[in-house]
């Protein structure tokens, strides 16, 4: 065998290695996350009303579900009368969306997350809202089908129960960016969200902002940086297009592994599989877009999205005093310019989890029509 071909052999099984060496890695990364979130529990309504970021995980909520609300809607008015509207929930976790498409008169759920524990707790809770519904003889309750399966990985329209079956939308929430662990992975969760999208049907979603936490490393000298409610710690400064690994982590919540989204790569690979990006914004510029409308307004209260300050008698602050310098400065500057009572209280997260907050970002796709 001459040198060169020697060469070139050695290179082709050194590429071999390289992907099958990945491929074990992502494997072990997947089943990391899926063994992260089938091991958390879920404490409970109350549990949650105690806990120091309950209402950062409120205001995430609100995010969601005026997303949700929103595109649901343009889909809606399209629709004629009876029309089915079919939602693909993509990595649906333990079902925290379910009751958002059944009061949105969603007719079909397919619902799939990589963690079969989260599956079983989505199906128990789709089966219970499925028997609440038939005790208070109410007529609409979507039908749901879900399953366990690695959306990074596998081919989904082979596992519905109608691999013909067309959505209207397909959401994807704070789970978008594992995706990125390689190119394949982005690749196949990007023909899952596609294939059977119906032309004109939305891609919604939201992820952490790659900008944001890469500006925030390089201020905070290439090195661990946030507060007291979360922190972030990257592996590898060089940052690559996929697989640049970042470990999060948030008070009681989430201690995973994730992986950036380089936004400008996303768009390129959603054009190849006909998607066309429509909106993209920061979580603060989508709250202050949509607090003030009649929906975001009531559902601010309905779930607690905010926190009064100052707080009512019985209420004790979340945060320390010094976390609420940012509103006593706005109300300060209010009572000047308004002759407004100082003691006028005022909806708002604490600063740091303000600055949580603006680490994410809502995007919105929409298939292209054939021409």
């Amino acid at each position: 065998m001459s040198t060169d071909a020697k060469t070139i052999q050695e290179q082709h099984e050194n590429e071999r290695l390289s992907m099958r060496m990945a491929d074990e890695s992502t494997e072990s990364f997947g089943n990391a996350v899926a063994s992260h979130y089938n091991s958390i529990e879920d404490v409970g309504g109350r549990e949650r009303q105690k806990s120091r970021i309950v209402h950062l995980r409120n205001f995430n909520n609100w995010i969601k579900g005026m997303l949700i609300d929103h595109y649901l809607k343009k889909v809606s008015e399209k629709k004629k009368h009876r029309e089915p509207l079919k939602v693909l929930d993509l990595a649906c976790g333990k079902g925290g969306d379910l009751l958002k498409w059944n009061q949105l008169q969603v007719t079909h759920v397919v619902g799939v997350d990589i963690a079969e524990g989260s599956i079983e707790d989505c199906k128990n809770r789709y089966n219970f809202l499925c028997n609440r519904n038939s005790k208070e003889r109410k007529d609409h309750i979507f039908k749901g089908h879900f399953f366990a399966a690695d959306c990074t990985k596998t081919r989904l329209r082979s596992k519905y129960d109608d691999p013909t079956t067309k959505f209207s939308i397909v959401s994807c929430q704070f789970a978008f960016h594992y995706c990125f662990e390689s190119l394949p992975q982005a690749e196949q969760m990007l023909q899952n969200v596609s294939e059977c999208l119906e032309p004109g049907g939305y891609f919604i979603g939201t992820l952490p902002d790659a900008n944001t936490i890469v500006s925030r490393h390089r201020q905070a000298g290439n090195k661990k940086f946030g507060n007291e409610i979360y922190h972030i710690e990257v592996e590898d400064s060089s940052f690559s297009l996929f697989g640049a690994k970042y470990d999060f982590h948030l008070k009681g919540v989430v201690n995973c592994p994730e992986f950036l989204v380089y936004f400008p790569v996303f768009l390129r690979l959603a054009e190849k599989y006909d998607l066309v990006l429509i909106e993209k914004k920061s979580f603060p510029d989508y709250f202050n877009e949509m607090k003030d409308t009649d929906r975001g307004k009531m559902l601010l209260q309905k779930m607690s999205a905010l926190e009064s300050y100052p707080p009512y008698r019985e209420k004790e602050l979340v945060g320390e005093e010094s976390d609420y310098e940012h509103v006593a400065k706005f109300k300060s500057l209010s009572s000047e310019d308004k002759e407004e009572s100082p003691m006028k209280r005022i909806g708002t997260l604490t600063a740091s989890e303000w600055e949580v907050a603006g680490l994410y970002l809502v995007f919105a796709f929409q298939k292209r029509k054939p021409s």
